[in-house]
């Protein structure tokens, strides 16, 4: 829902399908090559499925190759005369800390971006868009694409290329990880939240905190999700733990229990904030004015929680799997 990701009609909402779906690649006959100062993420600190793709950007050390803008935490009207409410640029690069002006196309909304990529467009906005700087048009805005894009078709331009989130021996549990993660976790939170039933509520809430459960017992064996090794999974799962007690156990009423009341879960993302790079991808500030600002059928009056304010720059214990 932080991308405008959930159907509200249904008492069982189901993600958007993304209509963008085109790939980078390393191969030069490609219509869209790998090149350094091409490619432009538009994104949002507020959305995890934009962030994903941000914190893959950083931990490759892709930020001289790719260029990214993100928008402002609040929804607003995208267009004079239409009620449609979505993803927009501030005014000026100083309104909205963490927030910029769209230097690249002079847009003021995300929807003004997909108009520019096709007159015929009709699907929803949504962040993350990887925008091609050359044929002024999106590339891709599926997020589990783009952040696989950029973890293996920019290693030429990259400053940590050995990096891979998605090696060849771990491909199949990755996949599989993926896929429960998606649907259990990351997709979870937001059952829960557009539940329109009490039913389908407890029925999202046993399937989150089923698969939080799964991940706890991993977690106790080994430092990360597919093994001793960073991957793909773990930062998928990531922006869904490091906004779950500040926003989803209010708003989205996932308060069975918290994830600092997972030792293992807590710690793990203690351990993931503080690789370098991580952290400048998570302003909490976004987090919760969104999550708490933007929607008016769950929180009519848009006041935003104090606290917990978790510092996730405390030690953690991962450390004894190393």
């Amino acid at each position: 829902m932080a991308a405008s990701s959930a159907n509200e009609n249904s008492d069982k909402p189901r993600r958007t399908v993304t209509s963008f779906r085109n790939f980078v690649s390393q191969n030069h006959d490609s219509q869209f090559p790998a090149e350094s100062g091409r490619y432009h993420l538009y994104i949002s600190y507020a959305c995890p499925w934009a962030s994903r793709c941000l914190a893959v950007l950083k931990l490759k050390g892709l930020d001289k190759a790719i260029t990214f803008t993100s928008v402002q935490p609040l929804w607003r009207n995208t267009k004079e005369n239409d009620e449609h409410m979505g993803w927009v640029f501030p005014d000026s690069d100083k309104e909205v800390p963490g927030a910029e002006r769209d230097h690249i196309n002079g847009a003021k909304s995300v929807r003004e971006l997909y108009d520019i990529a096709s007159l015929n467009y009709t699907g929803k906005y949504t962040v993350p868009v990887l925008w091609d700087k050359k044929l002024k048009t999106i590339v891709n805005n599926e997020s589990s694409e783009i952040l696989r894009m950029f973890s293996t078709e920019f290693n030429h331009f990259a400053e940590n290329p050995c990096l891979d989130l998605y090696p060849p021996n771990l491909r199949s549990l990755i996949n599989e990880t993926n896929e429960w993660v998606h649907h259990g976790i990351n997709n979870g939170v937001y059952k829960c939240g557009s539940a329109t039933t009490q039913t389908a509520y407890d029925e999202a809430v046993k399937q989150l905190f089923d698969a939080l459960d799964k991940c706890e017992e991993i977690l106790q064996k080994q430092r990360f999700l597919c093994g001793n090794t960073l991957t793909e999974p773990d930062i998928r799962l990531f922006v869904t733990l490091i906004r779950f007690d500040e926003a989803y156990t209010v708003i989205f009423k996932c308060n069975k229990r918290l994830i600092r009341e997972y030792s293992n879960l807590f710690n793990y993302t203690k351990d993931i904030y503080q690789i370098p790079g991580l952290s400048s991808t998570v302003k909490m500030d976004h987090v919760k004015q969104n999550y708490y600002g933007s929607f008016p059928s769950i929180n009519p009056l848009g006041i935003v929680a104090h606290g917990p304010n978790i510092d996730y720059s405390l030690s953690h214990d991962r450390h004894r799997f190393s």
